[in-house]
């Protein structure tokens, strides 16, 4: 073994700790006694138990080894060269390679009397290995920046090319082993390839990422705005390794796989803290991973910040002020229902006021509010989460969703009981927030006394400023959607075209559409007497409201969107 360490010692480690000072002849021998009672090696114990300081130790080795010391702070690794040696080899053994020269590899070790370590490098590289001694907590940061460092500059075509000449699918019994699977996730090019993704999604703001195993390959594709967007995904071959990878990062068992798992975990990238929702569910080809990201900052702090048109934001201003009372929130799902209410709940949100929430899942972490989650495995739902919340001298409760007819009586009852109660319903429009609350056997006159506001909305699409395009809109096309002729006098129509600044999609951001109905008297005696969904919806377009199609028309006359994208998402209603 041709390993560069030294021939002779200076004294013993502890002769070298008194000498220079860093400890004295009592102290060090109480500590001898303790390390030999407790088995551990005594500059370990040393460190570990705050006697000397793991820069001190780091110098009392090199000076009792006679290696020179090194302090890995700013280092700056050579990736071709952490690339060389398995992530598993540096981890185990504490070592970060400092440098190569020849035949020559010269590597920092925490542990410099770790034998075992350097015969297995040398085995592995085939060089000569020179040591020089770091501290355990400089390797272990050393370590930890290495492999969690974002991946930026990397060809993503070039590293994610599909491998075509790859063998469709494992049998049963062909199945990789445990051992195999985790040391192939902790590979260099596997973790490198997971954090492109991660910071690709961040980069544009994608809200899913996408990886779909395929026959002969791998999908990755990224929601952005709403729609999917296909990019070059990581070889078939590397299938397994990147979703062990994901698995291991959320804290799941990555040798389940016939079963869905949920998970979720928590990255630092470009500046931002996110959090990742993780979904795996068990396809014909492999484990299909959606991983939902949750950008706290991209919260509004407020219902100003929302964009909302000024009859929405007059009406759900008017409703949050209320003292007591229920505020709902309809439309299908990611039509941003739960941003609404975070919205709220922020602008609320004072230390005079106290919040609690039962959400399924907690999407958002909120600094000052109570969140609860439902786990309805050892049998927390909803209506349970509910009562107990209500014991908690609230003043404010967010109920995630509402779905049976338990959880929406105690949802009236807190309303009426001097609670303010922000909730969702998934319906077609604000009046049908009455009706499916009725169909849950909700008495008309509770209903009447208790809601304060019904609001749907949907997300559209926002035109690209840069590539937006004027266009004329022929009468065949109003006509067909029921449009008035002269909708669009003196107003620009544009279309979107694409561009670099929107990846070519022609749209870049999106916004909301508002159907807010009010519960005025008018309205309480409508519900009181039991009026249907179309009868409130007339009722309410009299009172002024204005219809999600309505909204969405307005958007397009204000060059907001275009008409396909407005009716795209209320065309139908």
């Amino acid at each position: 073994m041709a390993v560069k360490t030294s021939k002779t010692s200076v004294g013993k480690i502890s002769d070298i700790l008194v000498q220079n000072q860093y400890m004295n002849t009592e102290s060090l021998r109480e500590a001898k006694d303790e390390a030999q009672t407790n088995n551990v090696r005594l500059e370990r114990h040393l460190v570990e138990k705050g006697y000397v300081s793991s820069e001190d130790m780091t110098l009392v080795l090199s000076e009792y080894l006679s290696m020179p010391p090194i302090t890995l702070r700013h280092f700056a690794p050579d990736s071709l060269l952490i690339d060389s040696i398995p992530r598993q080899t540096l981890t185990k053994h504490q070592m970060v390679p400092v440098a190569k020269t020849g035949k020559t590899l010269t590597v920092a070790l925490a542990d410099p009397f770790d034998i075992l370590a350097m015969d297995e490098l040398q085995t592995i590289t085939g060089l000569e290995i020179t040591v020089l001694v770091a501290s355990e907590q400089d390797v272990t940061d050393a370590l930890s920046r290495i492999y969690a460092q974002a991946t930026e500059g990397i060809d993503m075509q070039e590293v994610m090319t599909a491998d075509s000449d790859v063998e469709v699918g494992q049998e049963d019994g062909d199945e990789e082993s445990l051992e195999q699977m985790l040391e192939s996730a902790e590979e260099a090019p596997v973790v490198r390839m997971v954090n492109m993704m991660l910071v690709e999604a961040i980069r544009t703001g994608a809200s899913d990422i996408h990886i779909e195993p395929m026959e002969r390959s791998v999908r990755l594709r990224y929601r952005v705005d709403g729609a999917l967007i296909e990019r070059p995904g990581p070889p078939k071959k590397l299938q397994s390794a990147v979703i062990s990878r994901v698995k291991i990062m959320s804290d799941l068992d990555i040798a389940e796989r016939r079963i869905p798992q949920d998970g979720r975990f928590k990255i630092r990238a470009l500046g931002k803290e996110i959090d990742l929702r993780v979904s795996i569910l068990p396809t014909v080809h492999g484990e299909k991973t959606v991983m939902r990201t949750l950008d706290k900052t991209s919260l509004a702090p407020n219902l100003n910040a929302l964009g909302l048109d000024e009859v929405a934001l007059k009406a759900l201003n008017y409703a949050i002020e209320q003292p007591h009372g229920m505020i709902l929130v309809t439309g299908p799902t990611g039509s941003g229902k739960t941003t609404t209410l975070y919205s709220c709940l922020q602008q609320v949100n004072t230390p005079d006021v106290n919040i609690v929430t039962c959400e399924d899942p907690v999407e958002y972490q909120l600094e000052g509010i109570n969140q609860v989650q439902i786990n309805t495995k050892v049998g927390l739902a909803f209506s349970g989460a509910l009562r107990s919340i209500l014991r908690q001298d609230p003043d404010v409760v967010m109920v995630g969703e509402i779905r049976d007819h338990e959880t929406a009586e105690i949802a009236v009852s807190a309303a009426l009981t001097g609670h303010l109660v922000l909730s969702t319903l998934h319906t077609n429009d604000a009046a049908g927030a009455c009706t499916r609350l009725s169909d849950m056997g909700i008495e008309p006159f509770l209903l009447s006394s208790s809601l304060v506001l019904a609001q749907a909305q949907r997300l559209f699409r926002k035109l690209c400023p840069v590539c937006k395009k004027p266009i004329e809109i022929s009468k065949e096309v109003l006509e067909i959607n029921h449009i008035e002729p002269d909708f669009f006098d003196d107003a620009t129509v544009y279309e979107g075209v694409g561009c670099p600044k929107c990846n070519n999609m022609g749209y870049k951001g999106r916004g909301a559409l508002m159907e807010v109905l009010p519960v005025n008297a008018v309205m309480r005696d409508a519900i009181m007497r039991g009026a249907d969904g179309a009868e409130l919806r007339i009722e309410a377009a009299k009172n002024g409201m204005i219809s999600l199609k309505q909204a969405g028309l307005i958007k397009v006359r204000e060059g907001v969107t275009s008409l396909e994208r407005a009716l795209e998402v209320t065309g139908g209603e």
